[in-house]
Parts: C-alpha cells; structure tokens; sequence
C-alpha cells in the first residue's frame, strides 16, 4: 500500500486520486470495448467519450483521494483534511459511516467544480 511505503500525506493522497481515477477510466474504456454489443446504450469508444470519460475520473478520483483523510491515525499532523473529515477510534460507528460518505462527496464536489471552471461550457462529462 501507499502507507506501507511510509510515503507523506499528501503523496498517499495524490496516488489514491491519480490511481482509483485511472483505475476507474481503464474500466470505463474497458465496458466501452467489450459491452455495446450487449447493451444497446452503451456506446462505443469514441474520441469525444474518452475525453468525458477522463472528466469524470478525475472527479471519482477526487472523491477517493478525499477518502484518504478519514484515516486519522497515518500522519495526522500531515493530514489537512483531519479536522474535516478524519475518523477517530472514539467515534461512533454510524457517525464514521456518515463522515466517510462526506468525505467522498466532498472530494468529488471540489474536484468536478476545478472541471467546471476548467472545462467550457458543454464540454464537460456532465453537460
């Protein structure tokens, strides 16, 4: 794992966005490949859907790398995100379920509002 390499933060941070989104892209192309043939609305790869397939990596790799900062134990004084969203052996179940969940809404909200502002109108995987 990333910890395992006793990497900072931020870098176990930034490898878990970059990784789950690649992850997450590869297996979207990957449907595209192998499921329009079976699925009659799942389009085919494309140029134009490999570009908005990228977008919303980016985001799902936002909401994984935002994830990262539940762990309140790996380097905390590193984790900026502890005070946000960090889970700590005192709380509640339920509660950690709760802040989990928050966490990777938070993460995909800032990363898909950077592709708002970053991407022109209508060009972007949710437009």
């Amino acid at each position: 794992t990333l910890q395992g390499a006793n990497l900072s933060f931020s870098s176990v941070f930034a490898g878990t966005w970059v990784g789950c989104g690649t992850a997450f892209y590869l297996g979207l192309r990957a449907g595209r490949t192998v499921l329009p043939g079976m699925l009659k609305y799942v389009e085919e790869p494309t140029y134009e859907n490999s570009t908005t397939d990228a977008a919303l990596s980016v985001a799902i790799g936002g909401a994984t790398g935002f994830f990262v900062g539940t762990d309140a134990v790996y380097l905390p004084e590193q984790n900026f995100l502890i005070d946000v969203v960090g889970i700590t052996e005192s709380t509640p179940e339920l509660m950690g379920c709760a802040i989990a969940g928050t966490s990777t809404s938070l993460g995909f909200g800032v990363a898909q509002t950077g592709l708002n502002v970053a991407y022109p109108a209508g060009k972007c995987w949710n437009d």
